[in-house]
């Protein structure tokens, strides 16, 4: 899979969004038992049961986001025991977004986020570009949720918000060029249309794949919402200005 590294897209101001929106997932991870980082989770097998209970609590359920109601938690998932415990299931839409399985999971959506965010923001604007990447994260996780109704297994992850972001950025700027590292040792700079037109492609051919624990179809739902609310804003833009200039 190619990791960007550089987009050619010159930013106007500094990414705030961006930048605050890495440091939030990042923070958040590490005071979450999956980042075996904060001593009161335990180590070992304790730190593990304790990661599966935070993420049932936190991460959002697809049955509970139809139905609109908590789920009884199981009494032991593997050999870890379930402590009761109360939720919202819309709250958890949220905050399911700034959750990750661990280090690899994070690193790869805040790496993601960080080169490709700030041409975005730059675009929307700091307060659109903030309230259109939790919009594309609710478009996610609902989408994954209404399109698998009866699983009660959690989602986490920023991706689905993230890969909106990746949508956005193809309608903005399809032909600026991205710097991406191919593993193990290519470097490539390719247009955007195709770097992440072949992402998107990625996504809907591993959609099969039952081996995988990758909720591909969010990230189909968030790039699609990312990519809608893009051609919005840019045919608004046109029109604000024509206003602006009547007004002068």
């Amino acid at each position: 899979m190619a990791v960007p590294l550089y987009d050619s897209q010159p930013a106007r101001r500094a990414p705030v969004v961006t930048y605050l929106l890495v440091a939030v997932n990042i923070v958040v991870f590490l005071f979450t038992p999956m980042a075996n980082f904060a001593a009161s989770y335990g180590e070992g097998r304790v730190r593990e049961c304790n990661a599966v209970e935070f993420t049932l609590e936190h991460g959002a359920i697809p049955k509970e986001l139809v139905s609109g109601e908590q789920q009884p938690p199981p009494e032991r998932v593997g050999p870890c025991p379930v402590e009761p415990y109360e939720k919202v299931p819309w709250v958890s839409a949220f905050t399911s977004m700034f959750l990750h399985a661990d280090w690899l999971h994070l690193m790869g959506n805040v790496v993601m986020l960080f080169v490709l965010g700030a041409g975005v923001e730059d675009r929307f604007g700091r307060a659109r570009y903030l309230l259109a990447y939790l919009l594309f994260g609710l478009a996610a996780v609902y989408g994954y949720a209404f399109t698998t109704p009866s699983s009660t297994t959690p989602l986490i992850g920023a991706s689905g918000a993230i890969a909106g972001v990746l949508g956005a950025y193809l309608i903005l700027n399809p032909r600026g060029r991205i710097v991406s590292y191919v593993p193990p040792v290519i470097i490539s700079r390719l247009p955007a249309w195709v770097l992440l037109g072949l992402w998107f492609v990625l996504q809907w051919l591993s959609l099969g794949d039952e081996s995988s624990n990758v909720a591909y179809v969010a990230h189909i739902y968030g790039f699609v919402a990312g990519m809608l609310f893009a051609l919005m804003a840019r045919r608004a833009g046109p029109t604000r200005r024509a206003v602006a200039l009547a007004r002068e």
